[in-house]
């Protein structure tokens, strides 16, 4: 080997070592840390040049590595997982374009107590029909797991209740109308939970179908839906319409050309119910017959198909009051209706109220949008759910 030939090996060796065992990235430069429940916010300054984002390296409460970015654009990172009220490491490094990085900064923090814990705390429950209502608190607004244990002396069981909401209202159902002990159980995404918390024992309510048998249109206060096969009333006839054949025909057919020509909306159907009732859930069902359409397969979510409307109830049939806005919803990647939106349908829309509603007499069934005609509009079937003949 030549004398310029070694010089340049070494040349090469000395650089080489140097790019491999320092970092050319600056610093980070800590401001503030501003703790949270679970985790804390980073605040710092970026160092000068080619920044692509801050990495930010720590173990978990679960003892698990975690590793979380944010872009050059910020000047803070969140990190979360922790379990509260003790002392946690998390190293912040600078990483440039060319995938290098700074030295790390030690940032040490003491989170505050987990927010599962402030859910487990604030979780409220009160009967309800067919079951109960549980409402917390949950300030951080990232998603928690609620197991709730039921236990009614005979049977068990345990529900997985999800939410990232403040305040939300969720609702079982399905619970017989007898002593029930209920306890809980709150955990985070990351897997840190909370010990079994007893709610107490409460007496579900009982819920019943509001039979139909009494039921009529209240015609001139509602859209003409008896075009072709169709007719208004087959809308509580406690026939649902089926894919695989047109035998049952049990749906309504609004046509702009018997309501003068244009579908106006919103579209109502009046129903004088000839008694009174209480109802906290309802559910709808589309038309599932697909004239023209491959055998089997159903109509859901399809152009003429209801798709939005308002629900409003009322003792005279002048004032209403509505119980809110509601949507199907439009399931539909690419064309292609997912197999489980397919289900859903066939089982019926299922809708909660907030609360169980005031006694009433009449119910107004105001269609706000379809899934795209403007020629009809069809809907096969609604079932109310509640306290029947008040």
């Amino acid at each position: 080997m030549s004398k310029l030939l070694k010089i340049l090996v070494l040349i090469v060796m000395i650089f080489g070592c140097k790019n491999e065992n320092s970092s050319e990235v600056s610093i980070i430069e800590i401001i503030e840390v501003i703790p949270n429940n679970g985790g804390g916010t980073i605040y710092y300054n970026l160092p000068t040049g080619d920044i692509l984002y801050v990495e930010a390296s720590f173990v978990n409460s679960q003892g698990e590595n975690v590793k979380r970015n944010s872009s050059s654009y910020n000047n803070y990172i969140e990190v979360d997982g922790f379990v509260g009220d003790s002392e946690v490491e998390v190293e912040l490094r600078a990483v440039n374009s060319n995938d290098e990085s700074s030295e790390p900064v030690l940032v040490r923090f003491v989170p505050l107590t987990s927010f599962v814990y402030l859910v487990q705390d604030s979780i409220e429950i009160s009967p309800d029909l067919g079951g109960v209502k549980l409402t917390w608190n949950n300030p951080s607004n990232k998603t928690v797991y609620v197991y709730l244990n039921i236990n009614n002396g005979s049977e068990s069981e345990t529900r997985i209740l999800s939410s990232k909401s403040i305040n939300p209202n969720i609702f079982v159902r399905g619970l017989q109308a007898i002593s029930t002990d209920f306890s809980s159980r709150v955990e985070d995404v990351d897997g840190n939970t909370t010990g079994e918390k007893n709610l107490g024992t409460y007496t579900p309510l009982f819920e019943q179908k509001i039979e139909k048998n009494s039921w009529r249109l209240v015609s001139n206060l509602s859209i003409d839906g008896n075009a072709w096969e169709g007719r208004t009333t087959n809308f509580w006839d406690d026939i649902i319409d089926t894919a695989e054949t047109n035998n049952d025909n049990s749906y309504f057919i609004i046509w702009r050309d018997r309501n003068s020509g244009t579908l106006q909306w919103p579209l109502d159907i009046v129903v004088d119910m000839n008694k009174k009732a209480r109802i906290n859930r309802f559910v709808v069902w589309q038309r599932a017959y697909w004239y023209g359409g491959q055998a089997g397969v159903p109509y859901y979510y399809q152009a003429e198909n209801l798709k939005s409307f308002d629900l409003f109830v009322s003792n005279d049939a002048l004032n209403w009051d509505l119980l809110g806005s509601f949507d199907l919803g439009n399931p539909a990647v690419d064309g292609v209706i997912p197999e489980q939106s397919l289900e859903e349908a066939a089982n019926g829309h299922e809708f909660s109220l907030e609360e169980v509603t005031g006694e009433f007499r009449y119910f107004k069934f105001s269609i706000t949008s379809n899934f795209g005609s403007d020629t009809y509009v069809h809907g096969s079937e609604i079932s109310l759910y509640g306290i029947d003949n008040l």
